[in-house]
Protein backbone atom coordinates (compact mmCIF):
# COMPACT_ATOMS: atom_id res chain seq x y z
CA UNK A 1 0.00 0.00 0.00
CA UNK A 2 1.56 3.49 -0.76
CA UNK A 3 1.87 5.89 2.32
CA UNK A 4 0.82 9.79 1.70
CA UNK A 5 3.44 11.12 0.24
CA UNK A 6 2.90 8.97 -2.55
CA UNK A 7 -0.83 9.59 -2.51
CA UNK A 8 -0.76 13.36 -2.32
CA UNK A 9 2.37 14.37 -3.32
CA UNK A 10 1.19 17.21 -5.79
CA UNK A 11 -0.57 19.00 -2.48
CA UNK A 12 2.36 19.02 -0.44
CA UNK A 13 5.38 20.65 -2.04
CA UNK A 14 7.73 18.70 -1.39
CA UNK A 15 11.35 18.82 -2.99
CA UNK A 16 12.28 15.78 -5.20
CA UNK A 17 13.08 13.47 -2.25
CA UNK A 18 12.44 9.38 -2.11
CA UNK A 19 9.83 8.66 0.69
CA UNK A 20 9.99 7.08 4.20
CA UNK A 21 6.76 5.28 4.65
CA UNK A 22 5.46 2.55 6.20
CA UNK A 23 2.09 2.89 4.20
CA UNK A 24 0.38 5.08 6.39
CA UNK A 25 -2.73 6.69 5.50
CA UNK A 26 -5.94 5.15 3.91
CA UNK A 27 -7.69 4.95 7.83
CA UNK A 28 -11.24 3.98 7.90
CA UNK A 29 -14.03 6.66 7.81
CA UNK A 30 -16.90 4.39 8.90
CA UNK A 31 -20.66 4.84 9.45
CA UNK A 32 -21.44 5.48 13.29
CA UNK A 33 -24.91 6.92 13.85
CA UNK A 34 -27.56 8.80 12.64
CA UNK A 35 -29.10 11.46 15.45
CA UNK A 36 -31.69 13.26 13.98
CA UNK A 37 -30.59 15.43 10.80
CA UNK A 38 -26.74 14.57 11.54
CA UNK A 39 -24.84 11.82 10.62
CA UNK A 40 -21.97 10.86 12.95
CA UNK A 41 -18.25 9.17 10.98
CA UNK A 42 -15.61 8.50 12.85
CA UNK A 43 -12.18 8.54 11.31
CA UNK A 44 -10.39 5.75 12.81
CA UNK A 45 -6.59 7.07 12.90
CA UNK A 46 -5.65 4.21 15.49
CA UNK A 47 -5.39 1.81 12.23
CA UNK A 48 -2.34 4.26 11.15
CA UNK A 49 1.55 1.83 11.17
CA UNK A 50 2.32 3.02 14.69
CA UNK A 51 -1.35 3.04 15.97
CA UNK A 52 -1.83 6.85 15.51
CA UNK A 53 -2.07 10.27 13.74
CA UNK A 54 1.22 11.23 14.00
CA UNK A 55 2.15 8.63 10.94
CA UNK A 56 0.99 11.13 8.42
CA UNK A 57 3.21 13.82 9.76
CA UNK A 58 6.01 12.03 10.74
CA UNK A 59 6.60 10.38 6.73
CA UNK A 60 6.74 14.29 5.86
CA UNK A 61 9.27 15.28 8.61
CA UNK A 62 11.54 12.23 8.79
CA UNK A 63 11.78 11.95 5.01
CA UNK A 64 12.44 15.49 4.66
CA UNK A 65 15.16 15.17 7.44
CA UNK A 66 17.04 12.19 5.97
CA UNK A 67 16.93 14.35 2.59
CA UNK A 68 18.66 17.31 4.27
CA UNK A 69 21.52 15.28 6.06
CA UNK A 70 20.03 14.35 9.52
CA UNK A 71 21.68 12.16 11.66
CA UNK A 72 19.42 11.68 14.00
CA UNK A 73 15.77 13.04 15.05
CA UNK A 74 14.46 14.04 18.37
CA UNK A 75 10.86 15.06 19.71
CA UNK A 76 9.48 15.73 22.94
CA UNK A 77 6.53 13.24 23.30
CA UNK A 78 3.89 12.30 25.63
CA UNK A 79 4.00 8.59 23.58
CA UNK A 80 2.42 8.69 20.23
CA UNK A 81 4.80 11.09 18.73
CA UNK A 82 7.42 9.31 20.51
CA UNK A 83 6.40 5.60 19.15
CA UNK A 84 6.15 7.95 14.98
CA UNK A 85 9.38 9.23 15.43
CA UNK A 86 11.14 5.54 17.07
CA UNK A 87 9.27 4.03 13.86
CA UNK A 88 9.69 5.99 11.24
CA UNK A 89 13.52 6.77 11.94
CA UNK A 90 14.63 3.51 12.48
CA UNK A 91 13.00 2.98 8.53
CA UNK A 92 14.99 5.89 7.38
CA UNK A 93 18.31 4.73 9.09
CA UNK A 94 18.48 7.35 11.74
CA UNK A 95 18.97 7.07 15.61
CA UNK A 96 15.63 8.69 17.19
CA UNK A 97 16.03 10.51 20.72
CA UNK A 98 13.13 10.90 22.44
CA UNK A 99 12.35 13.06 25.91
CA UNK A 100 9.08 12.74 27.90
CA UNK A 101 8.19 14.08 30.93
CA UNK A 102 8.95 11.54 33.41
CA UNK A 103 6.34 9.72 34.91
CA UNK A 104 3.59 10.71 32.74
CA UNK A 105 3.67 8.52 29.57
CA UNK A 106 1.71 5.07 29.60
CA UNK A 107 4.20 1.76 30.19
CA UNK A 108 2.68 0.14 26.48
CA UNK A 109 4.01 3.93 24.48
CA UNK A 110 7.10 3.95 26.44
CA UNK A 111 7.87 0.15 25.18
CA UNK A 112 6.80 0.67 22.02
CA UNK A 113 9.68 3.22 21.07
CA UNK A 114 11.47 1.78 22.85
CA UNK A 115 11.11 -1.48 20.80
CA UNK A 116 11.52 0.37 17.19
CA UNK A 117 14.83 1.29 19.04
CA UNK A 118 14.89 5.17 20.06
CA UNK A 119 16.94 6.50 22.97
CA UNK A 120 14.33 7.30 25.72
CA UNK A 121 15.45 10.33 28.26
CA UNK A 122 12.90 11.23 31.05
CA UNK A 123 12.97 14.86 32.60
CA UNK A 124 10.90 16.19 35.47
CA UNK A 125 8.20 18.43 34.65
CA UNK A 126 5.52 18.41 31.81
CA UNK A 127 5.32 18.11 28.26
CA UNK A 128 5.80 21.64 27.93
CA UNK A 129 9.31 21.44 29.92
CA UNK A 130 10.41 18.86 27.46
CA UNK A 131 9.11 20.48 24.44
CA UNK A 132 11.45 23.12 25.57
CA UNK A 133 14.53 21.62 25.94
CA UNK A 134 14.20 19.69 22.34
CA UNK A 135 13.98 22.49 20.81
CA UNK A 136 16.95 23.89 22.29
CA UNK A 137 18.98 20.87 21.62
CA UNK A 138 18.00 20.88 17.93
CA UNK A 139 18.73 24.66 17.96
CA UNK A 140 22.61 23.75 18.88
CA UNK A 141 22.89 20.72 16.83
CA UNK A 142 22.16 20.74 13.21
CA UNK A 143 22.59 17.59 12.65
CA UNK A 144 19.39 16.25 14.86
CA UNK A 145 16.12 17.11 13.40
CA UNK A 146 13.15 18.29 15.36
CA UNK A 147 9.94 16.39 14.53
CA UNK A 148 7.35 18.01 16.96
CA UNK A 149 4.33 19.48 15.33
CA UNK A 150 6.24 22.62 15.60
CA UNK A 151 7.81 21.60 12.34
CA UNK A 152 5.94 22.74 9.62
CA UNK A 153 6.44 19.21 7.72
CA UNK A 154 4.76 17.83 10.25
CA UNK A 155 1.44 19.62 9.75
CA UNK A 156 1.71 19.09 6.45
CA UNK A 157 1.63 15.18 6.32
CA UNK A 158 -1.27 15.71 8.62
CA UNK A 159 -3.27 17.58 6.13
CA UNK A 160 -3.49 14.34 4.37
CA UNK A 161 -6.13 13.38 7.01
CA UNK A 162 -8.31 15.96 5.65
CA UNK A 163 -8.17 15.09 1.89
CA UNK A 164 -8.73 11.34 2.71
CA UNK A 165 -12.04 12.49 4.45
CA UNK A 166 -13.21 14.73 1.33
CA UNK A 167 -12.34 11.71 -0.77
CA UNK A 168 -14.41 9.37 1.18
CA UNK A 169 -17.52 11.49 1.83
CA UNK A 170 -17.11 13.37 -1.62
CA UNK A 171 -17.15 16.12 0.23
CA UNK A 172 -16.38 18.27 3.06
CA UNK A 173 -18.16 17.61 6.55
CA UNK A 174 -20.22 20.17 8.21
CA UNK A 175 -18.28 19.97 10.74
CA UNK A 176 -15.12 18.14 11.93
CA UNK A 177 -14.46 17.67 15.61
CA UNK A 178 -10.68 16.24 17.32
CA UNK A 179 -9.29 16.22 20.61
CA UNK A 180 -6.49 19.31 20.93
CA UNK A 181 -3.75 18.80 22.74
CA UNK A 182 -0.54 20.38 21.49
CA UNK A 183 -2.88 21.82 19.21
CA UNK A 184 -1.18 21.04 15.43
CA UNK A 185 -3.92 18.30 14.12
CA UNK A 186 -6.61 20.39 14.26
CA UNK A 187 -4.59 23.34 12.27
CA UNK A 188 -2.96 21.05 9.79
CA UNK A 189 -6.96 19.35 8.95
CA UNK A 190 -7.88 22.88 8.77
CA UNK A 191 -5.32 23.36 6.11
CA UNK A 192 -5.69 20.59 4.28
CA UNK A 193 -9.79 21.28 4.07
CA UNK A 194 -8.67 24.81 2.26
CA UNK A 195 -5.92 23.79 0.48
CA UNK A 196 -8.03 20.64 -0.98
CA UNK A 197 -11.08 23.50 -2.12
CA UNK A 198 -13.96 21.35 -1.27
CA UNK A 199 -15.63 23.04 1.71
CA UNK A 200 -14.32 23.63 4.96
CA UNK A 201 -16.11 21.86 7.96
CA UNK A 202 -16.63 23.54 11.78
CA UNK A 203 -13.72 22.74 13.31
CA UNK A 204 -14.37 21.82 17.27
CA UNK A 205 -11.68 21.70 18.85
CA UNK A 206 -12.32 19.13 22.27
CA UNK A 207 -9.80 19.20 25.23
CA UNK A 208 -9.90 17.91 28.60
CA UNK A 209 -11.18 19.85 31.43
CA UNK A 210 -8.07 19.44 33.02
CA UNK A 211 -6.19 20.80 30.28
CA UNK A 212 -7.87 22.75 28.52
CA UNK A 213 -5.76 25.97 28.06
CA UNK A 214 -7.58 27.00 24.32
CA UNK A 215 -11.10 26.76 26.59
CA UNK A 216 -9.91 28.66 29.31
CA UNK A 217 -8.03 31.03 27.66
CA UNK A 218 -4.83 30.53 30.04
CA UNK A 219 -2.24 28.51 30.10
CA UNK A 220 -2.14 25.44 32.71
CA UNK A 221 0.83 25.07 34.82
CA UNK A 222 -0.09 21.72 35.71
CA UNK A 223 -2.19 19.85 33.59
CA UNK A 224 -4.19 16.74 34.83
CA UNK A 225 -6.39 14.30 32.80
CA UNK A 226 -6.81 10.63 32.47
CA UNK A 227 -6.18 11.85 28.69
CA UNK A 228 -2.52 11.42 28.59
CA UNK A 229 -1.83 12.16 25.02
CA UNK A 230 -3.16 15.69 25.43
CA UNK A 231 -2.32 16.60 28.93
CA UNK A 232 -0.60 19.53 27.59
CA UNK A 233 -1.08 22.91 29.08
CA UNK A 234 0.89 25.28 26.64
CA UNK A 235 -0.52 24.35 22.87
CA UNK A 236 2.97 25.11 20.77
CA UNK A 237 0.31 25.94 18.05
CA UNK A 238 -2.30 27.67 19.77
CA UNK A 239 -2.44 30.46 17.37
CA UNK A 240 -2.73 28.40 14.50
CA UNK A 241 -5.56 26.79 16.31
CA UNK A 242 -7.42 29.61 17.04
CA UNK A 243 -7.44 30.54 13.61
CA UNK A 244 -8.93 27.32 12.49
CA UNK A 245 -11.06 27.56 14.81
CA UNK A 246 -12.44 31.65 14.05
CA UNK A 247 -12.26 31.26 10.54
CA UNK A 248 -14.32 27.95 10.46
CA UNK A 249 -16.78 29.57 12.79
CA UNK A 250 -16.45 26.64 14.78
CA UNK A 251 -15.43 26.03 18.83
CA UNK A 252 -13.27 24.84 21.20
CA UNK A 253 -15.51 22.57 24.09
CA UNK A 254 -13.89 20.73 27.37
CA UNK A 255 -14.99 17.76 28.77
CA UNK A 256 -15.16 15.69 32.18
CA UNK A 257 -12.37 12.69 32.73
CA UNK A 258 -15.99 10.81 33.50
CA UNK A 259 -17.31 12.22 30.10
CA UNK A 260 -14.37 10.25 28.27
CA UNK A 261 -14.23 7.54 29.77
CA UNK A 262 -18.08 6.78 29.62
CA UNK A 263 -17.34 7.99 25.65
CA UNK A 264 -14.50 5.56 25.46
CA UNK A 265 -16.93 2.83 27.14
CA UNK A 266 -19.43 3.63 24.93
CA UNK A 267 -16.69 3.13 21.42
CA UNK A 268 -15.55 -0.29 22.67
CA UNK A 269 -18.98 -1.41 23.17
CA UNK A 270 -19.74 -0.19 19.48
CA UNK A 271 -16.42 -2.37 18.41
CA UNK A 272 -14.68 0.94 18.29
CA UNK A 273 -11.89 0.61 21.08
CA UNK A 274 -9.76 4.35 21.57
CA UNK A 275 -7.38 5.89 23.80
CA UNK A 276 -8.45 8.25 26.01
CA UNK A 277 -7.82 11.63 24.08
CA UNK A 278 -9.14 9.85 21.09
CA UNK A 279 -12.85 9.20 23.30
CA UNK A 280 -12.52 13.24 24.42
CA UNK A 281 -13.27 14.25 20.53
CA UNK A 282 -16.47 11.86 20.81
CA UNK A 283 -17.54 12.68 24.28
CA UNK A 284 -17.29 16.27 23.15
CA UNK A 285 -19.28 15.35 20.25
CA UNK A 286 -22.11 14.01 22.28
CA UNK A 287 -22.64 17.02 24.62
CA UNK A 288 -22.10 19.74 22.19
CA UNK A 289 -25.18 17.79 20.42
CA UNK A 290 -27.15 18.11 23.50
CA UNK A 291 -26.33 21.84 23.49
CA UNK A 292 -27.59 22.37 20.01
CA UNK A 293 -24.23 23.42 18.64
CA UNK A 294 -23.55 20.59 15.82
CA UNK A 295 -25.09 21.12 12.63
CA UNK A 296 -27.08 19.14 10.31
CA UNK A 297 -25.42 16.94 7.61
CA UNK A 298 -22.18 14.91 7.72
CA UNK A 299 -19.96 15.24 10.95
CA UNK A 300 -16.88 13.20 11.17
CA UNK A 301 -15.17 12.58 14.58
CA UNK A 302 -11.35 11.98 14.28
CA UNK A 303 -10.27 9.46 16.38
CA UNK A 304 -6.55 9.93 17.21
CA UNK A 305 -4.99 7.04 18.75
CA UNK A 306 -5.69 2.79 19.53
CA UNK A 307 -6.91 1.48 22.38
CA UNK A 308 -4.34 -0.52 22.80
CA UNK A 309 -1.61 2.69 23.60
CA UNK A 310 -3.11 2.65 27.29
CA UNK A 311 -3.71 -0.45 28.77
CA UNK A 312 -4.55 0.96 32.40
CA UNK A 313 -7.04 3.73 32.15
CA UNK A 314 -9.89 1.22 30.71
CA UNK A 315 -9.57 -0.11 33.84
CA UNK A 316 -11.35 2.29 35.25
CA UNK A 317 -14.90 0.89 33.78
CA UNK A 318 -14.18 -2.98 32.86
CA UNK A 319 -13.50 -6.08 34.45
CA UNK A 320 -10.34 -8.11 32.69
CA UNK A 321 -10.12 -10.88 34.51
CA UNK A 322 -12.03 -13.98 33.28
CA UNK A 323 -14.58 -15.50 35.03
CA UNK A 324 -13.20 -19.31 36.28
CA UNK A 325 -14.87 -22.30 35.17
CA UNK A 326 -14.47 -25.35 34.19
CA UNK A 327 -15.49 -28.33 31.72
CA UNK A 328 -17.90 -29.58 33.69
CA UNK A 329 -19.62 -26.25 34.43
CA UNK A 330 -19.24 -24.11 31.51
CA UNK A 331 -22.04 -24.43 29.94
CA UNK A 332 -24.39 -23.54 33.12
CA UNK A 333 -21.68 -20.49 34.06
CA UNK A 334 -22.13 -19.03 30.41
CA UNK A 335 -25.70 -19.12 30.55
CA UNK A 336 -25.71 -17.35 34.27
CA UNK A 337 -23.69 -14.95 32.53
CA UNK A 338 -25.63 -14.39 29.62
CA UNK A 339 -29.01 -14.14 32.01
CA UNK A 340 -27.24 -11.60 33.80
CA UNK A 341 -26.67 -9.39 30.72
CA UNK A 342 -29.75 -9.26 29.48
CA UNK A 343 -30.98 -8.47 33.01
CA UNK A 344 -28.46 -5.51 32.79
CA UNK A 345 -29.68 -4.65 29.73
CA UNK A 346 -33.54 -4.30 30.73
CA UNK A 347 -32.11 -1.97 33.37
CA UNK A 348 -30.29 0.42 31.70
CA UNK A 349 -33.02 0.87 29.19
Amino acid sequence: MSGVIQRYRKYLDLPDLEPVSLGEGSTPLIPWSQWHNTRVWLKLEGMNPTGSFKDRGMTVAVSIARHEGAKAVICASTGNTAASAAAYAGRAGLSALVVVPQGQVTREKMLQASAYGATLLAVEGNFDAALALVRRTADENPAIALVNSVNPWRLRGQETGAYEVVDSLGHAPAALVIPVGNAGNISAYFQGFRRYGRGIPQMMGIQAEGASPLVKGEFFEHPQTVASAIRIGKPASAHLAREAVAESRGRFFAVSDALILAAQKELARGGVYVEPASATAYAGLKQLFEMGAIPAGDVVAVLTGSGLKDGTTPLQWVDAEPVVTTADTILSTINQLLSKKEQDAHVAH
